[in-house]
């Protein structure tokens, strides 16, 4: 059984509406566990949306979607911020980091609303941090580090719940070769440990990279290549 499966999937936004969108349609997609795959198109051709319906941020509009042989369309708002929380590992575009507070308190925040209590929230984090070569950072404002660092900094913070998939949106938009290559190294010893990884992306240094085993092309909200 594949560990990510859609079957005949669309999602349309505004459904009904003047401004409905068809983001995604029929979409059938097999992802095996430890594989790492990449999704690839233009913007707007569906990717970050069919990354958004595997990450349970919300279901599809119609078709199946099941992780574990568990259907996520069925699952209530409430059991699927759980399924999500436990897991998946989000890296966005844009980090999403908050500036404010330091690196340790950012990389702990997705363990909060599962009530762990602070000092194991602090001792995970740090661990990542090691794990990272980020730990000197630990007790800096996140406003204050470079871009290379906030982006461990994101991947520490989608590892804290040691979820067994990781997904990223355009993960090296913003870095540049050296930092990209060095990005793609934690993904693939990720993947050695035996994580599912899905990126999303059009940089070549990671459509090419050796450790991608599958492209999947995405064209107008279908798959034309996988």
């Amino acid at each position: 059984m594949p560990l990510i499966e859609l079957k005949d999937v669309c999602k349309i936004y505004n459904r009904n509406l003047p401004n409905e969108v068809v983001a995604l349609r029929h979409i059938n997609l097999e992802i095996a566990a430890g594989a790492m795959v990449c999704l690839q198109g233009a913007s707007g051709s569906g990717k970050s949306t069919l990354l958004s319906i595997i990450g349970c941020i919300f279901p599809p509009s119609s078709g199946r979607a099941a992780i574990a042989g568990r259907p996520l369309s069925r699952l209530p708002d409430r059991f699927m911020t759980i399924h999500r929380r436990r897991n998946i590992g989000f890296i966005f575009q844009q980090f999403n980091i908050l500036p404010d507070l330091t690196v340790l308190e950012n990389v702990g925040l997705p363990l909060m609303p599962l009530g762990v209590p602070p000092a194991e929230r602090q001792a995970r984090a740090m661990s990542l941090l090691k794990m990272l070569e980020m730990e000197h950072r630990a007790d800096f404002p996140a406003r204050q580090i470079s871009g290379g660092q906030l982006q461990r900094v994101a991947i520490a913070r989608a590892l804290i719940n040691d979820p067994p998939i990781i997904l990223a949106d355009e993960p090296t938009a913003h870095l540049d070769r050296e930092l990209s290559l060095g990005f793609m190294k934690i993904m693939d010893d990720l993947r050695r440990a035996g994580k599912t990884i899905i990126l999303a992306s059009h940089d070549h240094l990671i459509t090419e990279h050796p450790a991608v085993e599958r492209i999947i092309g995405i064209e107008d909200g279908r798959i034309h290549a996988a």
